[in-house]
C-alpha cells in the first residue's frame, strides 16, 4: 500500500514536512545503487538452471536526473530513493489558510534506481536472471513505462547502452560457447500505433496478431532477420527505429507515439522448421499522458493519446489479474496486451522498469506512474 501522512515538520526550504517520524528524507543518507560491489555482473554470467532470482513479474523504478530545462526553471527535486527499494515523494500542498506543507508518499518496489544509476547498473541488477531464463528455454521481457520524457526510450532503446544492446552483447558472447552452437539468432521489430501493428523492418507493412492452435500469439506477416553479430543486430535495429512514429508534446520534443517491440529469438537450427528455443522481448511503451501534455488543437495527437492511455490501462488490468492469480486475464482488451500474452503466461519472466521525473513540476504524473506500477 502507498503510505502517506501530513505531520508538519520544516524542510530545507522552510516548508513543513509531513512525516510520521523525525527521519526527514535526506539525499545524502540514501544508498546509491550503482556503486554496489555486490551486484551480480553479467560479465561473470554462466548460464545454468534458473534459480528463480526474481518472481514472474519484477517491478523496479528508475529516477532520472533533473534535465536542463528543469534546472533553468529552478525546479525542486521532490523524489528520493531509500535503500534501493523505497521511493519517497514529497508533495507540496496548501491548507485552507494557505499554510504550506509537504504531503509524504512512500512506495516500495523490488528495486529502485537513483538518478546517478547508469543503464549498465540497471542491466546488471535485472538482466542476469532474464538472460539465464532465455538460455534455459524461456521467454524474457523487458518493458519501460512512464511519463513522456521520463527516460523510457533512453533506458530501453539507446543505441549505445540501451538494455536491448547490453543484452544482445551478452547473448552473442554466450553463443560463442560450443554447447550453444545449435542456436541461431533471429530478430524482428514492430510497432503498435493506433491499435494496429506495423513491421518496422519491412516498410511499415501492416501485420496481424493471431493465436495458433496452442493459443500462442504469433505476428502474421512479420519479417525476421537471421543475425550473426552484435553489430549486424544494431544496424538492423537502427533502420527500424528511424521508422517509428514520433511527435512533439509539451513534455518531450521527440515523443514516441507508438509502442515499440523488438524481439530477439533463439532458434534451434538443427531441427526442422527452426523451432523457438528461447526469446527475449524489449518493449518501449509510448508515454502516459494527460490532456495538458498535448496540443489539444491537434486532433491526431489527441486520438493518439487516447489510444495510448487505453492500451496502458489494459496492460495494468492484465498485470493486476496475474498478480492476484485471477482465473481470467483480459489479454484481448487491446493489441498491446494481446501481443504481450506470452510475456505473462507459461515459462516467462518479465521485468517492468518504471521511469519517473524528479521535478516538482511533474509531481502529479510521477505519483500516477508510481501508483500504476505499485502492486
Amino acid at each position: 500500500m502507498e503510505a502517506t501522512s501530513s505531520k508538519r515538520l520544516l524542510d530545507d526550504y522552510g516548508i513543513p514536512y509531513s512525516l510520521n517520524s523525525g527521519n526527514i528524507p535526506n539525499e545524502k543518507s540514501f544508498i546509491k545503487p550503482q556503486n554496489d560491489k555486490n551486484l551480480k555482473t553479467i560479465s561473470k554470467l554462466e548460464v545454468k538452471d534458473s534459480k528463480n532470482d526474481f518472481e514472474k513479474i519484477y517491478v523496479c523504478v528508475r529516477k532520472r536526473p533533473l534535465n536542463t530545462n528543469e534546472i533553468k526553471r529552478d525546479d525542486k527535486n521532490v523524489v528520493f530513493i531509500k535503500e534501493n527499494k523505497t521511493v519517497i515523494v514529497n508533495e507540496q500542498k496548501l491548507k485552507l489558510d494557505l499554510t504550506k506543507y509537504i504531503n509524504y508518499h512512500s512506495f516500495t518496489f523490488d528495486y529502485a534506481f537513483d538518478s546517478d544509476a547508469s543503464n549498465q547498473d540497471v542491466y546488471n541488477q535485472t538482466g542476469v536472471s532474464l538472460i539465464e531464463h532465455v538460455f534455459n528455454g524461456g521467454t524474457a521481457t523487458y518493458f519501460c513505462y512512464g511519463q513522456t520524457g521520463s527516460g523510457k526510450t533512453y533506458t530501453m532503446m539507446d543505441a549505445e547502452e540501451g538494455l536491448f544492446i547490453l543484452a544482445a552483447k551478452d547473448i552473442f558472447k554466450i553463443l560463442k560457447k560450443e554447447k550453444y552452437s545449435f542456436i541461431s539468432v533471429y530478430i524482428s521489430f514492430y510497432e503498435i500505433y493506433q491499435g494496429q501493428l506495423y513491421d518496422l523492418l519491412n516498410n511499415k507493412k501492416k501485420v496481424y496478431a493471431r493465436e495458433d492452435n496452442n493459443q500462442q500469439v504469433c505476428i502474421q506477416g512479420l519479417s525476421e532477420y537471421n543475425c550473426f553479430s552484435e553489430n549486424e543486430l544494431m544496424s538492423i535495429f537502427m533502420n527500424g527505429k528511424n521508422s517509428r512514429v514520433t511527435s512533439t508534446t509539451g513534455s518531450n520534443p521527440d515523443s514516441s507515439r507508438s509502442h515499440g517491440i523488438f524481439q530477439v529469438v533463439l532458434k534451434d537450427k538443427t531441427k526442422k522448421n527452426l523451432p523457438t528455443y528461447g526469446k527475449f522481448v524489449f518493449i518501449d511503451l509510448a508515454g502516459s499522458e494527460r490532456g495538458a501534455d498535448r496540443d489539444d488543437n491537434n486532433k491526431q495527437t489527441l486520438l493518439e493519446g487516447q489510444e495510448i492511455n487505453k492500451s496502458l490501462l489494459a496492460l495494468k488490468e492484465c498485470i493486476r489479474a496475474i498478480d492476484q492469480e485471477s482465473k481470467h486475464t483480459p489479454f484481448r482488451q487491446s493489441k498491446l496486451t494481446q501481443v504481450l500474452k506470452d510475456s505473462f503466461t507459461g515459462n516467462s519472466k518479465t521485468c517492468m522498469i518504471t521511469t519517473i521525473s524528479p521535478s516538482s513540476m511533474n509531481i502529479d504524473h510521477t505519483l500516477n506512474t508510481l501508483r500504476y506500477a505499485h502492486r
